[in-house]
């Protein structure tokens, strides 16, 4: 299933994000990481194996910042193996981009091949790494344009949190398949995450479902949020693309 969670917060998330992670460690026992902004860069830890084996107090003195986000992993697309845990971090037009992502793509290895084609270098074998390569992408000045443009592009089944300078990101598929939701405390921290438990234990008075097709940026300016499509999409029509996109690939 696989476990998100997002905080923007005024004081350090690297614990809170820690126990957040440890509430959703049913969604995947594989792999966990953490990737913070610092207010210069992004800093990163993740592992193979349980989100109490990979953290610990040099963890903390290491992720230090305010906004940051987190995965557990239950290995689908890609093996399971230490290159494929996230969150993914990369390097794009003097840019950081780091996302965590729950969910699978229908059409990832299209995307991946027209992306290698033009020259993308990959670096894991999982479909979260198509969702990144298209942000980068698409990316010329405005995040959420360039968040609209890839999910033009992707497939399935997804909820996405990301990490963009000093902004937190956060995206949920047109069909709303993978759980995604969002809280806010009275003191103006805001928490994303696929279930309700890290909201809780954390702390947030308000909380709602991302809606499907929603893409949120909390920033310093509060949360902004805006829609990739405005009318929800119907299972039917998704489950006639996956029959047309596995058709070519069967045998009789």
């Amino acid at each position: 299933m696989c476990g998100v969670i997002g905080i923007y917060s005024q004081s350090n998330v690297s614990k809170k994000l820690f126990y957040g992670l440890n509430s959703l460690q049913h969604r995947g026992q594989e792999a966990s990481g953490i990737c913070v902004f610092d207010g210069k860069n992004m800093v990163l830890d993740k592992g193979m194996g349980l989100v109490y084996d990979n953290f610990d107090d040099e963890s903390f003195i290491k992720l230090q910042g305010n906004i940051g986000i987190g995965h557990v992993r239950y290995a689908t697309a890609g093996g399971s193996y230490e290159y494929n845990s996230q969150p993914l971090l990369a390097f794009s037009k003097n840019r950081e981009f780091a996302l965590a992502h729950n969910g699978n793509l229908v059409n990832h290895k299209s995307i991946r091949r027209e992306l290698e084609n033009e020259g993308m270098l990959f670096q894991t074998a999982i479909d979260t790494e198509v969702i990144l390569s298209l942000v980068a992408k698409y990316y010329k000045g405005d995040i959420i344009e360039a968040v609209k443009e890839t999910m033009a592009r992707i497939k399935g089944a997804y909820s996405v949190v990301m990490l963009f300078g000093d902004k937190l990101v956060a995206f949920r598929d047109p069909y709303g398949f993978r759980p995604l939701l969002i809280g806010r405390s009275k003191n103006g921290e805001v928490i994303i995450a696929s279930e309700n438990a890290p909201l809780e234990i954390i702390g947030t008075d308000a909380i709602r479902d991302v809606e499907p097709s929603e893409i949120i940026v909390v920033d310093k300016n509060g949360i902004h949020s805006e829609f990739f499509e405005k009318e929800k999409k119907n299972t039917a029509s998704l489950n006639m693309f996956i029959l047309q996109e596995l058709m070519p690939h069967l045998t009789v």
